[in-house]
């Protein structure tokens, strides 16, 4: 590798002020707007296997964001190859915090987040502090993908691939571009004020930063921090009722339910925005899901939401599952009340 080259990059990416690669903020004092990752670093816990390589020109977060929001290197329709031409990232993955408690995974709590912030309420685990994991496509996802999954548990450039090229149903990423997705995510990581720090916890942290010596490692703080937060997103996959026309046992609500129609269904549906099935406010909507309710059929609500859908050719649009911790049984039932309680009286429910 030419010197010149790599000092440039090295150059780059220390004005980007991105990863264990750059000594940007090393000095400056921590507070509540500091990312994680670098009191982290400050602290002396080690490098992330997804730190930014310094080897490779043109890496740039403009062009990882715009892939991520557009699906496109440059932001608009028409400039150059799509990465799928059926979805992209935001299709099934916020780029926002979506947890009031990132220590928990709380799908009820989500959604009345959700709700308040104006997010949808999706089937993919927020891109927002991605950085600060280091376990993905967690417990029941080796069902679905199989062995495709084993480079991914630790891996997020890896994870980045498997959902470019199987969940989009696009094309794999080439270097420059995975790269500058990744470079885009370590912009999302999460700060000191994502973790609901108390007080004297925020004074505990600045001063063991203060007093660390170089080459030293303070475990015990490192992993104070890592407490507010989890470190993968726990996914298990869920059968839906045996008796579809009895549903799930919990009695619906459909306020709540009224809630994820228009933040899940409406995200992908409506307008067939991601779905070659279209679903909006009207009558004939909700008649169609309600009669199709108890049915095993690609319409059925439990059959999608547990089960989702597969590419079909000249339909690779697809729909994924919903996992226990993205939507609860109290939920589904939720959605079944209000979709069922439109379908019979068409009258708005506040």
């Amino acid at each position: 590798m030419n010197k010149t080259i790599v000092l440039t990059c090295l150059i780059a990416l220390a004005v980007l002020g991105l990863g264990w690669t750059s000594d940007e903020g090393m000095t400056a004092p921590v507070t509540l707007d500091t990312p994680v990752w670098e009191v982290l670093k400050k602290l002396g816990a080690a490098a992330p296997k997804h730190d930014l390589r310094t080897d490779l020109e043109g890496v740039d977060p403009e062009m990882g964001k715009n892939l991520v929001l557009y699906g496109y290197k440059k932001k608009g329709q028409g400039l150059g190859t799509p990465q799928s031409k059926h979805f992209k990232c935001t299709a099934c993955h916020n780029v926002q915090r979506e947890d009031p408690d990132l220590s928990v995974s709380d799908p009820e709590a989500r959604l009345t987040y959700a709700q308040e912030m104006g997010l949808p309420f999706l089937q993919g685990t927020t891109l927002y502090g991605a950085v600060d994991r280091s376990s993905f496509y967690n417990d029941d996802y080796e069902k679905k993908y199989g062995d495709l999954v084993k480079p991914t548990r630790d891996n997020l450039r890896e994870a980045i691939q498997l959902c470019a090229i199987e969940c989009s149903q696009g094309r794999r990423l080439d270097e420059v571009e995975l790269e500058s997705v990744l470079a885009y995510l370590w912009t999302l990581g999460l700060k000191l004020s994502d973790l609901q720090l108390e007080s004297t916890e925020l004074t505990q942290i600045q001063d063991a930063v203060a007093t660390i010596q170089s080459g030293q490692v303070d475990e015990t703080t490192i992993a104070q921090i890592r407490e507010h937060y989890l470190d993968g997103s726990p996914a298990h996959f869920v059968e839906p009722p045996a008796d579809r026309k009895a549903g799930a046992g919990p009695v619906g609500r459909p306020d709540r339910g009224k809630i994820i129609y228009e933040l899940s269904c409406q995200h992908c549906h409506a307008g067939e925005r991601y779905s070659f099935y279209n679903i909006d406010d009207s009558n004939t909507s909700f008649k169609h899901l309600a009669r199709h309710m108890s049915r095993y059929t690609r319409y059925s609500l439990y059959q999608v939401s547990r089960y989702g859908t597969s590419p079909l050719p000249g339909k690779r649009a697809y729909m994924p599952q919903y996992t226990r911790e993205k939507m609860s049984d109290q939920q589904l039932e939720d959605l079944r009340a209000y979709i069922e309680l439109m379908a019979d009286s068409g009258k708005a429910v506040k």
